[in-house]
């Protein structure tokens, strides 16, 4: 039952990712002119001089004289058949390297983000419900509406200013000037894990915050239910009544937040990657979109949108395992 469920999702993926690639390769051809174009001008700015044959040539190398909906099957067909992401204009390098140089620390972030942003804010969340209107409990939740009003970029910036005002210390970038350009090695790991932690906090710190409110309002609504009252008069010890009981069933809106923390992470690292200037998607994602390299855009766009679902795949699976009163759709009791 659980493997047909798994598949039936599997084949979902498939015309979601087929719209999400429409939708985002139209969206990124809907501003005026190409990448072409925007190359020209840059040309031009410099002092060079571009003739019209020389226009037509190079409207021919990038394939930007077919219609889009051509340039659009070609792309989506060279990656389903033979795993071509196509070619990076800008960069002048296959997609799939540009790519695969970023995603791996991309998703190195997004990761322990998320391990941070579970490992605090569920503690936090518990021990705010049980000493609900407690010193604690307002702290928390003054810092929640803290979390929910700054914008990563915001936060980053002040982390920065911070940091560096009354430390005397740049935090930007992953890698130390002497670890930036060098190959991997257990040193440049651990130059990384000592600067990892401020775009861990960035990014995490609205997920965090809004994860808190929804462990303290599910666990507050579960002890004031009928059978805790009863159990507490019958003696039971309070840690293992709330450990034991309540806390099991308001687990359930924690697992299925993966679904909407997960994209939040992503879209917040992209953000503050571009702030903290860190070699991961975000920076070359905007890049791309400035600059319409098509291939490029939609290729990063249609990967981050897999690892979305692929998230909330995962949320669904964690739900059905862990709460019994859970079935899969189209399971028989």
């Amino acid at each position: 039952m659980l493997a047909s469920y798994i598949i039936r999702r599997v084949i979902t993926f498939i015309p979601i990712l087929f719209i999400i690639s429409i939708l985002s390769y139209l969206i990124i051809e809907l501003p005026p002119g190409d990448y072409l174009t925007t190359y020209i001008i840059q040309l031009r700015s410099q002092g060079m001089e571009v003739s019209q044959e020389q226009i037509l040539n190079l409207t021919r190398y990038y394939g930007l004289d077919k219609p889009i909906y051509v340039r659009y099957a070609k792309w989506i067909w060279n990656i389903i058949a033979h795993g071509n992401f196509g070619w990076s204009f800008r960069f002048n390098r296959p997609v799939s390297a540009v790519i695969w140089e970023r995603i791996p620390l991309t998703m190195t972030i997004s990761g322990l983000t998320l391990l941070f942003t579970y490992i605090v804010a569920i503690p936090i969340g518990i021990f705010s419900a049980v000493k609900q209107y407690s010193v604690f409990d307002y702290v928390f939740t003054f810092l929640g509406f803290i979390g929910f009003a700054v914008p990563s970029f915001l936060l980053a910036l002040l982390v920065l200013w911070i940091s560096f005002r009354y430390f005397g210390v740049a935090v930007t970038g992953l890698f130390s000037p002497n670890y930036a350009e060098a190959p991997w090695s257990l040193m440049k790991v651990v130059d990384m894990l000592k600067r990892v932690w401020v775009p861990i906090f960035v990014v995490g710190f609205g997920g965090m915050t809004g994860l808190i409110r929804v462990t303290r309002a599910s666990l507050l609504d579960e002890l004031h239910k009928q059978y805790v009252i009863v159990a507490r008069a019958k003696g039971v010890p309070e840690q293992k009544l709330i450990f034991k009981y309540p806390l099991r069933v308001a687990i359930n809106p924690l697992i299925s937040s993966v679904g909407w923390l997960l994209p939040g992470i992503v879209s917040g690292e992209s953000i503050a990657a571009i702030v903290l200037n860190l070699p991961t998607t975000g920076p070359v994602l905007l890049s791309a979109l400035l600059s319409q390299d098509t291939y490029l855009a939609g290729s990063f766009i249609l990967i981050l949108s897999f690892l979305v679902l692929l998230g909330n795949l995962i949320s669904d699976l964690l739900l059905a395992v862990l709460d019994p009163r859970i079935r899969f759709e189209g399971v028989s009791e």
